[in-house]
């Protein structure tokens, strides 16, 4: 049976559904839907929303290095203004005197200021490919350079655990709606076993009919309970009627939030909903394209600014209409790969390396540009082209889904890469009560530095301790020298800080340069 389900029977027609097989396949169906946490007395569950902006965005252009003079050397015409500009031209929004924002992501800065959004810069994958269906395959599945990987990142998730606090009471069966798209078809980091719903919006997502036909139907599709397809049709049923009782057409946002009238602004705000309407959700994955900018790319006005307008006034209006629901609701933006460090002949960029990322919500510690600067000159850039990679994406991935979605087999959502403590960027404030119980399992086995000095990398703007690693070995961690000067061994993890492609490491725990610190 296709994804998408069109049925047609008199003046009724279902239409939705970009719905997982497995949603087709599975041996028990009928339980009832959880329908939010104040039903079932549980305290509210954590919200992951994942925002992919397709086709490569501009790191450089995004969250900009107004402070780097080689920025303006590769990008005279492009490059987007100091925050001190001239008369008539928008600047860089100021962030920390180094780093600004694109001025058309200007509503993101209020934020920024309130301690909500941080940015990752010098972000993503280490594999070499410029290719975007290769490079949002590895994103999406977790597994940079393996092609083989059948399921996305997010659907391991799902297979493994759910979100809700300790102690709190499970149905014998989660929401169908525990992990919506916004597309059009399941996309590749929804993919697997686990089930999950696609759909271009909430209006799709019902029965439209009048009369006793739709109860006709209904009823038909709920004989015969060995029949997969009377199953699901059951189970179709059930969350038709939970939108039905949200009623989507009449949906109003709160705190003043004014949704744009585009395709993401939308989307949005359909995930607002939902999350409104307690229907189980956990994660919600929506996705923009057009961010290609081989020509004409644009400065602070042109074909980037007005997709980055979209982006921010579409983000910007869901975190006031979610309010403090944003305390469990965490945003992650993500794109393949970044862009070339000079301009094009064709007043755009080409294919690059590193990106740039976003993190918002209440879990975050804002105010903060995290990673490390690798710089843009000749000899800093990867290839003689491109911004080095210093973070690579599971780091971030992996913290969100351990710290917000309390995620405990990191080695599973994430195979071949050593998930744990020590790679995460600290971009997240605490660890969830769900998550603290299996941390330390998922820590298992330390990767630390044999030996290691420390050192300062003069070539870089360090925004975090940087050390100097030596190789690397994979034996337990027996000795850890605290960080409060004193020859007693540490308490917890390993604070062995993240292995970075040109072997430069940051102390995850350490945030001073200590002559103890041998991470």
């Amino acid at each position: 049976m296709d994804r998408r389900v069109f049925m047609k029977s008199g003046a009724l027609s279902l239409v939705t559904m970009g719905l997982s097989p497995s949603f087709l396949r599975r041996t028990a169906f009928g339980a009832e839907l959880v329908r939010g946490a104040a039903q079932h007395g549980n305290t509210r569950g954590k919200t992951l929303i994942c925002l992919f902006q397709r086709g490569a965005a501009d790191a450089l252009n995004v969250v900009v290095p107004f402070g780097e003079p080689a920025y303006y050397r590769l990008r005279p015409n492009i490059a987007i203004p100091r925050p001190a500009s001239s008369a008539g031209v928008a600047g860089a929004v100021d962030l920390d005197g180094f780093f600004g924002l694109h001025p058309a992501l200007a509503p993101m800065k209020p934020l920024w200021d309130r301690g909500i959004l941080a940015p990752v810069h010098a972000v993503g994958s280490p594999s070499s490919t410029r290719s975007h269906f290769d490079a949002q395959d590895y994103m999406e599945t977790g597994t940079p350079d393996q092609k083989g990987t059948h399921d996305g990142w997010l659907n391991r998730y799902l297979a493994l655990q759910g979100t809700c606090e300790a102690g709190c009471v499970h149905d014998a069966k989660a929401s169908p709606f525990r992990a919506v798209s916004m597309t059009q078809q399941t996309p590749r980091i929804l993919e697997g076993p686990q089930a999950t719903i696609a759909m271009n919006s909430l209006d799709e997502f019902s029965v439209r009919a009048t009369g006793p036909a739709v109860d006709r139907l209904e009823a038909l599709y709920r004989t015969g309970t060995a029949d997969v397809v009377h199953a699901a049709g059951g189970e179709m049923f059930e969350a038709v009627k939970i939108l039905r009782a949200a009623n989507p057409r009449q949906y109003t946002p709160q705190n003043g939030a004014s949704y744009p009238a585009t395709q993401l602004g939308q989307r949005l705000k359909q995930i607002a909903q939902l999350i409104k309407a307690d229907v189980g959700l956990e994660v919600a994955f929506a996705d923009v394209g057009g961010w290609d900018t081989h020509v004409n790319q644009g400065g602070s006005t042109g074909q980037l600014a007005q997709r980055l307008d979209d982006l921010a006034r579409s983000v910007a209006a869901l975190v006031a209409d979610l309010g403090d629901r944003m305390a469990d609701t965490t945003i992650m933006t993500m794109s393949e790969f970044g862009r070339t460090a000079r301009q094009n002949g064709s007043g755009g960029t080409d294919h690059g390396h590193a990106s740039a990322l976003f993190v918002i919500g209440g879990d975050v510690k804002g105010k903060k540009v995290y990673g490390t600067w690798p710089g843009l000159e000749p000899e800093q850039l990867y290839e003689g082209r491109d911004l080095a990679l210093t973070t690579d994406f599971r780091a971030v991935f992996s913290e969100v889904a351990g710290k917000h979605l309390g995620a405990k087999r990191l080695d599973v959502l994430f195979p071949g890469y050593v998930a744990g403590r020590m790679f995460w960027v600290g971009v997240l404030k605490r660890v969830t009560g769900s998550s603290a119980i299996g941390l330390s399992a998922a820590l298992g086995t330390c990767v630390r530095p044999a030996a290691g000095r420390q050192t300062d990398k003069p070539s870089s703007r360090s925004l975090t301790h940087v050390v100097k690693i030596g190789r690397s070995s994979s034996t337990p961690c027996r000795s850890r020298p605290r960080h409060d000067g004193s020859d007693r061994p540490a308490a917890g993890p390993c604070p062995s800080a993240s292995l970075l492609p040109a072997e430069w490491a940051r102390c995850a725990r350490c945030r001073s340069r200590s002559a103890r610190c041998r991470a």
